[in-house]
């Protein structure tokens, strides 16, 4: 029989489709793109249709070398990248790099399980051209607008700025939310709160409503006072008491999107980790009995079709476990946007069988809250909607309408497994005291509040990424690089868990806004999304894309040159002192973030790394406070302000908090854990 060759991205993917093929299949992983655009070159040629000059990735050659030899071992060749564009190209890529043909060489797969894997390689198809062109597309566009316009902010702007086509947008999102802040003027205005209780003493809060049956609205204290003074000492009658009944629906399951923005309201994850996680329990996980099994599908998608085996399956979970009564007659149909990939899946679990509660002593911690939440979603978007009681009471004092409002749970539905977050802060309506019109009410007290009108928040990840996905910029998969890389540039911090656009980024943004209009314009910036949409789709030629861009863009990028002049700006002087001259340090930007420099360069170039104090003192010295650094690597550890002098590190953050047993400085595990524990050995407590 045939052996094959099944080249899949990564190493624990590859773990675990070998577990569903038998000794005829060899699976090797390419660990992601093997060829790319040089990073020391434009590597484009505009002047003849944007010919990309593609080269093996450093450090790649000998996985290259491996594959090759793999593939002259086995009879065919199956490529089982990822099922999206990116997947796609990496697929062409390797094809090109191991000389093979590109037709019936092409495997995919939205689940990683048994079926789904045996049945891909039973129905190899050739490359898709379209999805190709839709990333190089991608590629080229990025690569001109990275490489033509980061030259132009270095010489009029400071040295290793860089810009990006969708990063660039997003940062005027944020500076936008920011000037609309600065720009917002608060209004004043008053509330009046009646404090009732009925003839059984049951209290309960109703707000003005009306006067003289028109809606009221008061402006300033006297205004409030007004009301005061025209109901004191009134009588309080019910006007009409109002019952319904409403329906409410579940959420549907998952996109990337929504698993992001629901990640960041409910278990504070950045897209960044949500997307580590979702892939970790995509690609397979080692669940005791039955080996490693890829949880959920694929986690790159825009679609909420259902599988229906899956909706089989999670129906007659729901009834085993819940009851008749929360199957939905018919299984719910939730609306794909317009645009999205129908051949894709929502994000679920392969089994629903695998639940949270089964799967507990297999998943670390981060990988059993992200599973739970797509567990639940999931589930509860295929359960019966719930039913709620409402109770509207109008109440009237002289020619005054208050209102209260209550509500209550006539059946949970899929309210039993899950309710989706949200960005705003809801009032959570209480039931009311029962009461039948012309029924007296007692007046406890009456409460005059004054508030303003607020401006609207700055973004948080979810809703950036709401904002995002509504907006048509990027693709769902894209949204988590973007936003890590707009913070790691400098043009935004992060603040109380939302955006702030710094000067830098500020500047960035009104000079491009100047010289570059359609680069940073929302709308422009969507038509792209859906040229590129429309090369996928076979409706357009991707070169006839690149020039009804690269025309206009060429021309004001050579305007900007000639006209633009050089904008200076003053670097943030600190408190630290240079150890070398004694200057005060400034804050500078650099490829992994802040760092302190002596402004006195290039006759001093003392350099050191900004720290963040923890605000505890050295366990091991006295002199020293404890401070936050980073490895080469980017990962977070502690360690002592006067290194080198003291060489205090560690991996756990320490607390302000001292061991009850050993009196030693406590540490916390991991920076969310509220449990902390004692490092000393020695120690009973420890």
């Amino acid at each position: 029989m045939a052996k094959s060759l099944v080249i899949v991205e990564s190493p624990a993917k590859a773990k675990t489709i070998s577990k569903f093929l038998g000794k005829n299949y060899v699976v090797k992983a390419s660990m992601g793109h093997v060829r790319d655009l040089p990073r020391s070159q434009f590597g484009v040629d505009v002047e003849h249709n944007f010919d990309p000059k593609y080269i093996t990735i450093r450090g790649k050659g000998p996985i290259l070398k491996e594959l090759k030899d793999a593939a002259k071992k086995n009879d065919c060749v199956l490529l089982a990248t990822d099922p999206d564009r990116e997947g796609e190209a990496i697929a062409w890529h390797l094809a090109k790099a191991l000389k093979i043909d590109e037709n019936n060489c092409r495997i995919e797969f939205r689940e990683i399980t048994k079926q789904a894997i045996q049945q891909a390689v039973k129905n190899p198809r050739d490359i898709a051209a379209n999805l190709v062109s839709a990333q190089q597309a991608r590629r080229i566009l990025d690569r001109i607008v990275g490489y033509k316009l980061s030259p132009l902010l270095w010489a009029k702007v400071k040295k290793g700025l860089s810009a990006g086509r969708v990063q660039s947008v997003t940062v005027r999102l944020i500076c936008d939310r920011e000037a609309e802040i600065n720009e917002f003027v608060p209004e004043e205005y008053w509330s009046v709160t009646a404090s009732l209780s009925t003839h059984e003493n049951k209290e309960f809060f109703a707000k003005l409503f009306k006067h003289q049956a028109k809606k009221i609205e008061l402006h300033t204290k006297d205004d409030a006072t007004r009301v005061e003074q025209a109901i004191l000492n009134k009588q309080w009658v019910v006007e009409s008491v109002t019952k319904r009944e409403r329906k409410r629906n579940p959420a549907p399951p998952f996109t990337t999107s929504t698993m992001q923005q629901e990640a960041a309201r409910k278990l504070n994850f950045t897209s960044k980790k949500t997307m580590r996680i979702a892939q970790q329990l995509y690609e397979g996980l080692d669940i005791g009995s039955e080996g490693t099994v890829g949880l959920i599908t694929y986690i790159r998608t825009d679609a909420m079709r259902i599988a229906e085996e899956a909706s089989d399956e999670v129906r007659s979970f729901i009834e085993n476990q819940y009851g008749t009564e929360f199957v939905p007659h018919n299984p719910p149909e939730y609306k794909t946007k317009s645009g999205a990939q129908e051949a894709h899946e929502a994000i679920r679990p392969t089994s629903t069988l695998h639940t949270p509660k089964s799967l507990k002593e297999y998943l670390g911690r981060d990988q059993m809250r992200l599973y739970r939440l797509i567990w639940e979603r999931f589930v509860a978007s295929q359960m019966a909607p719930a039913l709620i009681n409402g109770v509207t009471t109008d109440i009237k004092v002289d020619d005054y309408i208050f209102r209260a409002t209550g509500s209550s749970i006539k059946f949970s539905g899929f309210m039993q497994v899950y309710v989706e977050g949200s960005d705003d802060v809801e009032e959570k309506e209480k039931m009311l005291p029962e009461m039948s019109k012309g029924e007296s009410l007692v007046n406890k007290k009456l409460d005059l509040k004054q508030h303003f009108t607020q401006p609207p928040p700055r973004y948080s990840e979810a809703m950036l990424v709401k904002i995002l996905e509504e907006k048509g910029i990027g693709r769902p998969s894209t949204y988590a690089p973007i936003i890590d890389t707009v913070v790691r540039r400098g043009y935004v911090t992060l603040e109380e868990k939302r955006f702030i656009p710094t000067e830098l980024g500020t500047i960035v943004v009104e000079l491009l806004l100047e010289n570059f209009g359609n680069l940073l314009d929302v709308d422009f910036t969507a038509s792209m999304e859906q040229k590129l949409d429309q090369v996928e789709e076979g409706k357009v030629d991707w070169v006839d894309v690149m020039h009804t861009f690269y025309e206009p863009f060429a021309h004001d990028l050579e305007k900007a040159h000639e006209l633009l002049e050089k904008i200076e700006i003053e670097d943030e002087v600190t408190d630290t002192p240079c150890d070398q001259c004694g200057s005060l340090m400034v804050i500078k930007w650099g490829r992994f973030g802040k760092f302190l420099a002596c402004p006195g360069y290039p006759e001093c170039k003392n350099t050191k790394p900004f720290l963040t104090e923890v605000g505890v003192g050295c366990p091991t010295c006295s002199d020293g406070q404890v401070v936050e650094r980073k490895s080469k690597k980017g990962r977070i550890f502690y360690g002592c302000s006067t290194y080198p002098e003291c060489q205090f590190t560690s991996w756990n953050r320490p607390v302000n908090e001292k061991c009850p047993h050993c009196d030693q400085v406590m540490f916390l595990k991991k920076k969310s854990d509220d449990k902390a524990f004692c490092a000393n050995k020695e120690c009973s407590g420890g």
